[in-house]
């Protein structure tokens, strides 16, 4: 596990976990638009295939950077590099939190939803339009939450 700690590759002060999973999370609005785009180009196996693949490895890496902060030491000791005020970043860490949770619960419901619905051939169909709604509201999340996520890593690890 002292690989996690080991200096990253963005060079900054960031941990190597730290780095990875700020990597996945910035490129990850792009693959799931590109799993959009499948749906859109009516590619519908090939689109659950790929929108479930994407949503566990998300939860893959969320545990693993869970894992990585809680043997870390928490927020505190990563803060303790940056020159940003305390009550600023946790502010931004707490908006992060907020809308990654509500995001996740979100995209589960969009996946299990649009499985079940899949399989019982409701998508494409009567249950479409429904799925497409959540399915916006989804990738929106998945923007906000990589962009504060981004966010938070700046300003732990370069500010």
């Amino acid at each position: 596990m002292d690989y996690m700690f080991k200096p990253g590759f963005l060079g900054t002060s960031a941990p190597l976990f730290m780095d990875m999973v700020t990597l996945i999370v910035a490129i990850l609005p792009l693959l799931v638009y590109g799993a959009i785009l499948l749906a859109r180009k009516k590619m519908y196996v090939l689109h659950t295939i790929v929108q479930n693949f994407l949503f566990i490895f998300a939860v893959i890496v969320v545990a693993y950077f869970e894992l990585g902060v809680r043997v870390g030491g928490g927020f505190d000791v990563f803060m303790s590099g940056s020159a940003v005020p305390y009550t600023y970043a946790l502010v931004v860490l707490v908006l992060h939190i907020l809308i990654a949770i509500t995001m996740l619960f979100y995209w589960s419901m969009t996946v299990i939803t649009g499985n079940i619905h899949f399989k019982k051939g409701y998508i494409p169909g009567i249950y479409s339009k429904r799925h497409k709604i959540m399915a916006i509201k989804t990738f929106l999340g998945i923007i906000f939450t990589s962009f504060t996520g981004i966010w938070v890593y700046l300003l732990l690890f370069v500010f």
